[in-house]
């Protein structure tokens, strides 16, 4: 076997596995955990004979997924729901916790329970076809199978894997959506994303704007109030839902992130079809004013955010008194708010870069699936994406993307014999 030649990739010879999991956050895990129910080792493990092998690759320094990166401010408490991994109950919780600590520990226990030796630090940096073939340019009316029963080669930044199957759990935290508008660049005071924010303190006496309509924004209005001065603005009317967010209103809300996966397009978040969760705390921050929201801005100048026309603040069955942010100013016919701090809670996109070789973009934008496998390449599953983003789909999505990865080592194995 020849060595690669790929830049930035070791040049020792490939490690040969059965299945490559590249993440081990929620999804990542539970993808393992129903490999091994299914008769795969891990290729650190003491395995066995002519065993099927996998391996979970994680590009962090420790256990916990995303979650060892939340702002500590965000507690048990606090967060939408983390659902327990397959086959470890998470145990009582401490709901006053920072989620940065408790999920953390208890990924690190699910790992050590299930002997799932996670190699880490591993960051992947592509997946393409071993004989250089193109997965992007199948003929899906046709059973030609080539580019779809080879070995996939997962280049990482310490060594190479050669794979019959690969299950992508890589998620969306490490990509951060940015939204333009007109002059955001000339900003003068900070900008920060959700995924920089580490808790009110560092933003204290600040005039912050909180720009997004998710849970995350709503986390931090709640956590400024007491030391700055805030204003929430949204694209949209938030969406509030009464009631308890049980299982059955989990799965359906996943369904309908799924229909949009299933048709090619960029999923949606799962929050955007729940609504945002109207508890106790929330009501009392609604009601004293912290939770009042103002229609999106229109260009930012200077240290302002701007609404031009004012019109664009007219809120239907808003008195017009209201309508206008408090400590706002009118000047050369726009609404002018000071800001200090933009602080965009605007979520996040899936984190795919490392399958672009693959080529399995749909021309809508998103990934052609079915369930959690690729349908432009079956050797790839993918977990952590769509409707699996949440924490609500993951653990359906691992058992059907170990279920996926196995069909696609039979399939290679029915085609050499």
């Amino acid at each position: 076997m020849v060595a690669w030649l790929t830049a930035g990739v070791s040049l020792q010879q490939p490690v040969r596995v059965d299945v490559v999991v590249v993440g081990a956050g929620q999804a990542g895990l539970s993808t393992a955990f129903h490999l091994v129910r299914r008769g795969l080792v891990p290729l650190d493990g003491p395995g066995g004979a002519g065993a099927r092998t996998f391996v979970v690759l994680d590009a962090d320094e420790g256990p916990g997924g995303a979650w060892q990166h939340r702002w500590r401010t965000l507690t048990m408490g606090g967060t939408n729901r983390v659902h327990e991994l397959p086959g470890t109950p998470l145990g009582d919780v401490d709901l006053d916790e920072p989620a940065a600590d408790a999920v953390p520990r208890y990924f690190a226990r699910y790992e050590r329970d299930h002997a799932l030796h996670v190699r880490r630090p591993v960051r992947v940096l592509a997946v393409r076809d071993a004989d250089g073939g193109g997965g992007g340019d199948i003929d899906h009316s046709t059973d030609d199978a080539r580019g779809r029963s080879g070995d996939l080669l997962v280049e990482t930044d310490s060594g190479s894997y050669l794979a019959g199957a690969v299950v992508s759990a890589t998620g969306t935290w490490t990509r951060p959506f940015w939204p333009r508008y007109p002059g955001v660049g000339t900003f003068a005071g900070r900008q920060l994303h959700t995924h920089d924010f580490r808790g009110a303190a560092e933003l204290a006496g600040r005039r912050v704007v909180v720009v997004g309509g998710g849970i995350s924004a709503i986390q931090h209005l709640m956590d400024l109030a007491p030391v700055a001065t805030t204003l929430w603005v949204t694209r949209r009317e938030p969406t509030w839902r009464e009631g308890t967010f049980d299982r059955r209103a989990g799965h359906d809300a996943v369904a309908l992130v799924e229909e949009r996966t299933r048709a090619g397009l960029p999923p949606q978040s799962v929050v955007s079809v729940t609504g945002l969760p109207l508890t106790d705390e929330v009501r009392a921050a609604r009601e004293s004013g912290v939770l009042r929201r103002f229609p999106m801005f229109t260009a930012v100048d200077g240290d302002d955010v701007v609404w031009s026309p004012p019109s664009v603040l007219d809120v239907p069955g808003v008195p017009a008194l209201v309508r206008v942010p408090a400590g706002a100013r009118t000047q050369d016919g726009a609404v002018r708010w000071r800001a200090d701090v933009i602080l965009w809670a605007t979520g996040f996109r899936s984190a795919l870069d490392h399958l672009a070789p693959l080529r399995l973009r749909e021309p809508g934008g998103g990934l052609l699936m079915d369930r959690t496998t690729a349908v432009r390449d079956p050797r790839v599953q993918l977990v952590g994406y769509g409707p699996s983003a949440s924490t609500i789909g993951a653990n359906r999505a691992g058992r059907d993307a170990a279920r996926g990865a196995l069909a696609a080592l039979d399939r290679r194995l029915s085609l050499v014999e």
